[in-house]
C-alpha cells in the first residue's frame, strides 16, 4: 500500500469516527441561538468561541468591529488552481475541501511552488484533514487559511468587514502545474461565482437563505446593515496583474480603452467594488513597487517573462521610494527559465521604478471615479502612486485605499485628507502596535480607526510564534476585544493551534493575534486594538462618501483668460484661453521670467475652494493662488515654495470671488510658466 494511500485510510476511519460523534460537539440544532449554525456537518472544524457575538453599534452610532482589508478567499482557484492547495469550503466536507494538491503527495518533494518560497525543507506531510500535521502554517505558502469555518472563528471574534481580493497571475499559472486556463479574467469571473457559491453553502449551515454569518455586499448600507446584525459583511475586490488584458509586451499596450470600460463594467456587475490597477508586473496600466531581495530577483525574472523587460530603475525625485529590486540570486528553480544568455540586470543604486501611471492608466483611474468604485494605492510605482493621488485630490475623490503596508507611508496624510482608508500588513504583534503608534496622531488628526491586511492565501507569509513564555504570550482562555465571546485555542480534527507555539496558521488565529497586540508595547497595544475596533467604521465611511462622490463643475472651463503674457510662436498660439478649453494638448505658455500670472474670469461672484493646474513640463517651483472681487485688488488664498510639476491641486478654506489668478514666485526651469489646464471648483 503506498503512502498516500495508507494516509487516505487512516483518514476516511477518523472521518467515520468523527460521524458518529466521537471527537467532535454534535451538531446544533433547530433551537440554536442566532449565531450558531443549525446544520453544521458532524465531521467540521470546530469554531471554540462562546458567547454572543457582539451586535448593533456603540453610543455614537458607529459600527464596532475590525475590518480585514485584505484577503484571499479564492486564491485556491487562481494561478491555475494549483498554487493554493486545499478549499474555503466543499459541499462534500471538510475532508474533501482540506486536502493537498496532487503532486505534493506522497512526501511533498514534488511541491515546487512550496519548496521555492521556503514554506518546507523540500518535503511536508501532504496530509491535511484530519491530523494537519505540517499544514497550514505560518510559513507555508501553498495550502488553504480561509476554511469557512476559521472565516467564522475570526467573526466570532469581533471582525465585521472582510475584503476578498479575487486574484491571479497568468505567469505563474503557465510555468505550473495548473487544471485549467490561465487568463486571469476568467479566474477573477470563477472567483466571484464561487464566492457567491461559498455564502449559499454557509446559508445553508445556517438554516437557509439570508441567514448565514456571510453576507456579500455591494454598497456601504448593505454592509453597515450587516455589521450592525453582528455578521460578516463581505466585499469583492480584485488584485490582479493583467486587469481587462492590460498586459504589455516590450513597452506596447495589449488593451485600449474600450476594454478599460467593458472590464470595469462587467467587474461592477459581478459586485467588485474596489481594484488594484498594477500588481507584481509592469502592465499597460501603471509601474509597481517593486519586490526586493531574493524574492525581488524571482518576480523580475517573472516580469521578463511575461513582458518581455525587466523592472527599469532609476534615483528618486523625492522621499518617497519604491522597495530596492536588488541583484540577490533567485533561487535555481527560478533562474533557468531565463532564455540562455539573458541575465538580470545588475543594481544601479535606483530605488524608483521608472514606469509610472500611462496614458491607460489614467483612463482606468477616471474609470474607477465614474463607477464610484475605491481605489487601491498599493503595488503601484512611486511615480504612479504619485500621479493617482494627483488625480483623486483633482477630483477631491475619497476613494482611496492601501489595505497592506505597499505604499510609501509619507503619502498617508495624502490619502486621509481625501477620506481615504488605510489597513497595515498582519505582521508580528509587537512590530504592528509599534508600526500602529508611529502613525496614530496622524488617525486622531482626522479621526480614523485601522484595518488590518493579513493576505491569507496571499502567498506572504505570517507571524511567527513568540513561544509561551513571551511577555506577550496569550493565555487561553481570552475575551475578545468587543466583549461578547469567550475564546479558547482552536482545533480542527485532530490538531489544535495554541498561537504561542503556531503563530498565525490560519485566518481563525486572527482574534488570538489580537489578543497578543493588546498584550504587547503596552498601552501601544492597548491603543492599537481600540484603533482596530474602529477600523470598520471607517472602512464603511470611505466607502460611503466614494459612492456619494458627484464630480464637481469646473468653473474655470472655457471662461475668459487673461495672462501676464505669452510666449511667441509663430507655429501655435500659447495665450492664455489656451489653458482653460479643456485638451490637454494645448498650454498656456509665458515669458522667461518670474513675476508671470494666468487669471480666469468666472463672470460672476463664485464659491471657490479648490484649484488645480496641469503643468507642462515648464512648471512652477514656487506659486500662490489669488482671488479678486474686481480683478484689481488680489489676496492670497494658498501659496507653496516646494511644488514638483505634473498635476497640482491648491485646496483652501472656500471663500467668495470673482477671479482666480496662479502667480508665479520661482520658476522650476531656465523657461517660463507653462500650464495645460487650469480647473477652479467650489470646494
Amino acid at each position: 500500500m503506498t503512502p498516500q494511500r495508507r494516509h487516505g485510510l487512516f483518514a476516511a476511519v477518523v472521518t467515520l469516527l468523527l460521524t458518529l460523534g466521537v471527537a467532535s460537539p454534535q451538531a446544533a440544532g433547530a433551537d440554536s441561538p442566532w449565531w450558531e449554525p443549525t446544520a453544521r456537518p458532524a465531521a467540521d472544524s470546530q469554531i471554540n468561541v462562546t458567547g454572543e457575538p457582539f451586535k448593533g453599534t456603540d453610543a455614537q452610532g458607529k459600527v464596532r468591529g475590525f475590518v480585514d482589508a485584505h484577503n484571499h478567499v479564492m486564491s485556491n482557484e487562481g494561478f491555475g488552481g494549483r498554487i493554493i492547495c486545499g478549499k474555503p469550503f466543499d459541499e462534500a466536507g471538510v475532508a474533501t475541501a482540506l486536502k493537498d494538491c496532487p503532486e505534493h503527495y506522497p512526501d511533498g518533494a514534488l511541491a515546487l511552488f512550496e519548496n521555492v518560497t521556503g514554506g518546507a525543507d523540500g518535503h511536508h506531510d501532504p496530509v491535511g484533514w484530519p491530523t494537519f500535521k505540517d499544514w497550514p502554517a505560518h510559513n507555508s505558502l501553498s495550502h488553504q487559511q480561509n476554511y469557512y469555518a476559521w472565516l467564522e472563528r475570526a467573526w466570532r471574534g469581533g471582525q465585521r468587514v472582510l475584503v476578498n481580493d479575487l486574484v491571479s497571475n497568468g505567469l505563474l499559472c503557465s510555468i505550473y502545474a495548473r487544471d485549467r486556463g490561465c487568463d486571469e479574467m476568467e479566474s477573477i469571473r470563477l472567483q466571484a461565482r464561487k464566492t457567491y457559491e461559498m455564502q449559499a453553502y454557509v446559508d445553508k449551515i445556517y438554516g437557509g437563505p439570508g441567514k448565514g454569518f456571510f453576507r456579500i455586499v455591494t454598497d456601504s448600507a448593505q454592509a453597515r446593515k450587516v455589521a450592525e446584525q453582528g455578521k460578516l459583511a463581505v466585499v469583492l475586490g480584485v488584485e490582479t496583474s493583467e486587469p481587462f488584458g492590460c498586459k504589455q509586451i516590450l513597452d506596447v499596450a495589449q488593451c485600449g480603452k474600450d476594454d478599460i470600460d467593458k472590464g470595469l463594467d462587467e467587474l461592477y456587475k459581478l459586485g467588485v467594488r474596489s481594484m488594484f490597477l498594477c500588481h507584481k508586473f509592469d502592465n499597460a496600466l501603471c509601474g509597481v513597487r517593486m519586490d526586493n531581495g531574493t524574492i525581488g530577483t524571482a518576480v523580475n525574472i517573472g516580469q521578463f517573462l511575461s513582458t518581455g523587460t525587466f523592472w527599469a530603475t532609476e534615483q528618486c525625485a523625492g522621499p518617497q521610494q519604491d522597495n530596492p529590486a536588488g541583484n540577490a540570486q533567485a533561487p535555481a528553480e527560478v533562474t533557468k527559465l531565463l532564455p540562455p544568455g539573458v541575465k538580470v540586470p545588475a543594481d544601479n543604486g535606483g530605488k524608483c521604478n521608472t514606469r509610472g501611471l500611462t496614458g491607460l492608466g489614467e483612463y482606468a483611474v477616471k474609470g474607477l471615479m465614474k463607477r464610484n468604485m475605491m481605489l487601491e494605492l498599493d503595488h503601484m510605482s512611486v511615480k504612479a502612486a504619485s500621479r493617482t493621488l494627483d488625480l483623486l485630490e483633482s477630483a477631491n475623490y475619497p476613494g482611496v485605499l492601501s489595505s497592506h503596508s505597499w505604499m510609501d507611508d509619507s503619502w498617508l496624510e495624502r490619502l486621509y485628507r481625501l477620506g481615504g482608508f488605510k489597513a497595515s500588513y498582519m505582521s508580528s504583534a509587537d512590530s504592528f502596535a509599534k508600526e500602529s503608534e508611529g502613525t496614530r496622531p496622524l488617525r486622531q488628526k482626522y479621526g480614523v480607526g485601522l484595518g488590518y491586511g493579513t493576505d491569507m492565501n496571499g502567498v506572504g507569509g505570517w507571524p511567527a510564534p513568540g513561544g509561551p513564555d513571551a511577555p506577550n504570550a496569550v493565555k487561553y482562555p481570552f475575551r475578545s476585544a468587543d466583549g461578547g465571546s469567550v475564546i479558547d485555542r482552536q482545533k480542527t480534527g485532530e490538531r489544535t493551534w495554541d498561537f504561542n507555539t503556531d503563530g498565525a496558521a490560519h485566518v481563525g488565529t486572527v482574534p488570538d493575534w489580537v489578543e497578543q497586540i493588546r498584550l504587547s508595547a503596552g498601552q501601544a497595544g492597548k491603543d492599537t486594538v481600540q484603533d482596530l475596533m474602529s477600523g470598520a467604521e471607517s472602512y464603511l465611511t470611505t466607502w460611503k462618501a466614494t459612492e456619494t462622490h458627484k464630480a464637481s463643475a469646473n468653473l474655470a472651463a472655457g471662461a475668459p483668460a487673461s495672462a501676464s503674457s505669452a510666449e511667441w510662436n509663430p507655429f501655435t498660439s500659447f495665450a492664455a484661453g489656451r489653458a482653460v478649453d479643456g485638451d490637454l494638448g494645448t498650454r498656456w505658455a509665458s515669458d522667461w521670467s518670474d513675476g508671470q500670472w494666468l487669471q480666469v474670469d468666472l463672470g460672476a461672484t463664485r464659491t471657490v475652494g479648490r484649484v488645480s493646474l496641469e503643468w507642462e513640463k515648464a512648471y512652477a517651483r514656487g506659486y500662490r493662488i489669488e482671488v479678486s472681487d474686481d480683478g484689481k485688488a488680489w489676496r492670497s488664498v494658498w501659496s507653496t515654495d516646494k511644488a514638483d510639476g505634473g498635476l497640482d491641486t491648491a485646496v483652501f478654506a472656500p471663500v467668495q470671488a470673482r477671479y482666480v489668478r496662479m502667480y508665479g514666485t520661482a520658476r522650476a526651469t531656465k523657461y517660463g510658466y507653462s500650464v495645460k489646464e487650469a480647473s477652479v471648483f467650489a470646494g
